[in-house]
């Protein structure tokens, strides 16, 4: 059946439309001639049995909402040209950001929707290899580990976990709920209910060196608690904000920063001396506190003043290692 993308459009313009939509006007929203509208109308109403009329007093053609085959959907899954492309550098972009992760599935389903758009003549594979990420700083990740997650996620299923954590170097067996699977700055995190603590906690991906089912079912937080928990303070390390970071940018800084989102509940304005002021919330201070000294002298910490403070030592450490 040729000209699928065509069916599909049509197809969507009859379902969204209350009035009957005329043979020129479908040529035009098609980008067709008579003759392949034509075509196109009988593939949908005889070979696809559509409840396509066409009444010429009414206006052109429509679907007969009085029709026992309404309401109509196409068999299967239809996708247009442009969606088939979309589709296509989506998969692309997965691949790049999760190098290995379903290559196998993934290839099956490229190859398919290749197969589909190599169907819809004078449409161009996309050039994927000008659709780029460049990661930093990215960490490795075992691939069967990461599948194991992603099935125990899906299937509301408890871990047992063997994690050997990075701030006290120690190893630990922990049966974990999992939450949910974050990809933050290009690395992956388990968000988990910690039944060894009985708490919330995350846990980096590359520092879980294996992972079992348990054969118990999840324990799953509420919508509203996971988002508090995991969701209200800065970056990457959970929990309810304590403080509230007050940073003045420089005017030259302040032009990147004003652009960017650092949090979802951050308050911002510019202040009548140029500077750009950022209020951010957060629990604990580590990953705010690298990420304020990667703007050197461009930002003064206003508040809380321990932070203030910790900058300060930090600067002082760094001018030691230089003199």
């Amino acid at each position: 059946m040729q000209h699928l993308d065509k069916i599909v459009k049509l197809h969507n313009l009859l379902k969204s439309r209350h009035a009957p939509i005329s043979g020129p006007e479908i040529e035009k929203e098609l980008e067709c001639s008579k003759a392949t509208r034509q075509r196109v109308i009988a593939d949908l109403r005889d070979r696809l049995n559509a409840p396509l009329v066409c009444d010429r007093s009414a206006g052109g053609y429509y679907y007969d909402r009085d029709d026992p085959r309404h309401p109509f959907e196409l068999p299967g899954i239809w996708l247009s040209a442009e969606e088939l492309q979309a589709l296509i550098a989506c998969q692309h972009l997965l691949g790049n950001l999760a190098p290995g992760l379903l290559q196998n599935e993934i290839g099956q389903l490229r190859d398919h929707l290749q197969k589909l758009l190599d169907r819809s003549p004078g449409v161009k594979t996309p050039q994927l290899g000008r659709i780029k990420i460049l990661s930093q700083a990215y960490r490795s990740r075992n691939d069967d580990l990461f599948l194991t997650l992603v099935q125990a996620l899906f299937n509301q299923q408890r871990l047992i976990i063997h994690y050997h954590a990075r701030s006290d170097d120690q190893s630990s067996e922990r049966p974990v709920s999992p939450q949910n699977l974050v990809l933050y700055k290009d690395n992956w995190y388990l968000d988990a209910y910690c039944h060894q603590r009985n708490e919330p906690r995350t846990f980096a991906l590359d520092r879980i060196r294996s992972a079992t089912a348990s054969g118990e079912a999840a324990y799953l937080l509420e919508p509203d608690a996971l988002q508090q928990h995991f969701g209200s303070s800065y970056g990457i390390f959970a929990g309810t904000p304590k403080h509230t970071a007050v940073l003045n940018f420089s005017a030259k800084a302040g032009r990147w920063v004003a652009d960017e989102t650092w949090h979802s509940q951050q308050e911002y304005e510019w202040l009548t001396d140029g500077h750009y002021q950022l209020r951010i919330p957060f629990n604990r201070h580590e990953e705010l506190l690298m990420d304020i000294l990667k703007y050197g002298a461009e930002v003064e910490v206003v508040a809380p003043g321990f932070l203030r403070e910790l900058v300060r030592q930090e600067a002082e450490k760094l001018l030691a290692v230089y003199r």
